[in-house]
């Protein structure tokens, strides 16, 4: 039997967790795990599990602790909340807060913020699996303060806004800002909640002169008054994949005795690297040095054009005249359902296969062991060095040597997917 499982594994490399060469220019790609940790927080993932931790006891008393107060200390310092904490995902931190707080009630929300996350996870099934009913207010492009106002009850619980993270709106878009739901639900006694979602605790500007626009930090939402805000920790943050709750401790304190915050907590190795890279953002002039993801979008275009002829140079030495290597100019992004339609300048080693097309070429890059992912632009196979980083050279320069193999043999020239 142990053989037979094992040869099926072999088979089946999409069965297995595997370390893969990222190559689209997506820096938070979802289908390979979105966020790279950073050096910081992969060693302390390490650390803590050669052994035993600290998870839920304190070492000074011998008692039993919370996990809870692990990172709450920096959350609250880095945001300006007065509690934080910490489950699986952001869609269990809004699935929680409403559970929490508006459980057989009512939560009203701009109809042009109804995002569905991803995956096909909707807001409002999110909304209705945590116990709350939807009140939708307002246009899909058209929601103003009245309407909000107006469709407040005795049922209403909570105020909601969502930040559209994954899409955005062009043409006729008008919308309420934060700090007039924060006015109206001081004024009606009603807890405002924002889902931040992309995790931004810094100006993307200091890290590269991109144009990007991340909306609202996690800071300023709180600073306008927000009673609530909920985000990603494996998106801009950089961190694992995490739900960060932040705000009136209040709130958060009944969120920590509901019954679903056990379903929801994280583990010690989420809890050491959200620690680890949280740390990093209090020196902020350092970030884009330690930062992995920071570091991804303040590369400069002429640091990217100039790692992109360097490996240009080593897959022509492996490729030969089976594929035209070039370097050209290329757009990477966020990704990971943050910052849509904002395109980040970069470059990219372009591949064109001769007698191969490049979806085969792909297939092909795919097949090696770490897997190496690019993107298909005209007839090329595009390796974006947004994403691709200088210990990566190594591993694609071995697929090559492979892939040449394989076009002289024409093994894998059926695969064209």
């Amino acid at each position: 039997m142990p053989d037979q499982v094992n040869s099926s594994a072999e088979r089946s490399p999409a069965g297995r967790l595997t370390p893969a060469v990222n190559g689209t220019g997506v820096i938070l790609h979802t289908g390979l795990g979105r966020a790279v940790l950073s050096d910081a927080a992969r060693r302390a993932v390490a650390d803590v599990v050669e052994g035993y931790c600290t998870l839920e006891i304190d070492a000074g008393t011998g008692k039993r602790g919370s996990r809870h107060d692990l990172v709450s200390g920096l959350l609250c310092a880095l945001t300006g909340a007065e509690s934080a904490i910490v489950v699986n995902n952001n869609a269990a931190a809004v699935m929680l807060i409403l559970h929490a707080l508006a459980l057989d009630r009512e939560v009203i929300i701009s109809r042009g913020q109804l995002v569905e996350i991803g995956g096909s996870f909707r807001m409002p099934d999110v909304m209705a699996a945590g116990g709350a009913r939807l009140v939708g207010v307002g246009a899909t492009n058209h929601t103003e303060l009245d309407d909000f106002r107006t469709a407040i009850t005795d049922r209403t619980a909570l105020i909601m806004a969502v930040h559209r993270s994954n899409f955005d709106l062009a043409g006729l878009d008008v919308s309420v800002s934060l700090d007039e739901l924060a006015i109206l639900g001081r004024e009606r006694g009603i807890p405002v909640v924002y889902d931040q979602g992309s995790g931004a605790l810094t100006d993307l500007e200091a890290y590269g002169q991109h144009g990007l626009d991340s909306g609202y930090s996690v800071r300023e939402a709180l600073v306008r008054g927000i009673d609530v805000v909920c985000f990603s920790g494996d998106k801009l943050l950089g961190g694992p994949q995490a739900g960060i709750i932040a705000g009136r401790r209040d709130l958060l304190d009944r969120m920590k005795k509901d019954p679903l915050m056990r379903a929801f907590r994280a583990d010690k190795m989420v809890y050491a690297a959200l620690q680890a890279t949280l740390e990093m953002f209090s020196d902020p002039g350092r970030l884009a040095d330690c930062h992995a993801v920071t570091g991804m979008i303040a590369a400069s275009a002429g640091e990217l054009e100039s790692r992109a002829h360097r490996l240009a140079g080593e897959l022509a030495g492996r490729l030969g005249h089976r594929v035209d290597v070039t370097v050209e100019e290329s757009s990477a992004e966020i990704g990971g359902g943050a910052l849509p339609v904002q395109p980040i300048p970069s470059h990219a080693v372009a591949l064109r296969p001769v007698g191969w097309t490049n979806r085969q070429l792909a297939a092909a890059f795919r097949r090696q062991s770490p897997p190496v992912f690019g993107r298909l632009s005209g007839d090329r196979f595009l390796l974006d060095l947004r994403t691709l980083g200088e210990r990566d050279f190594t591993a694609v320069v071995a697929g090559a040597t492979e892939v040449a193999r394989m076009m002289d043999s024409g093994d894998g020239q059926e695969a064209d997917c």
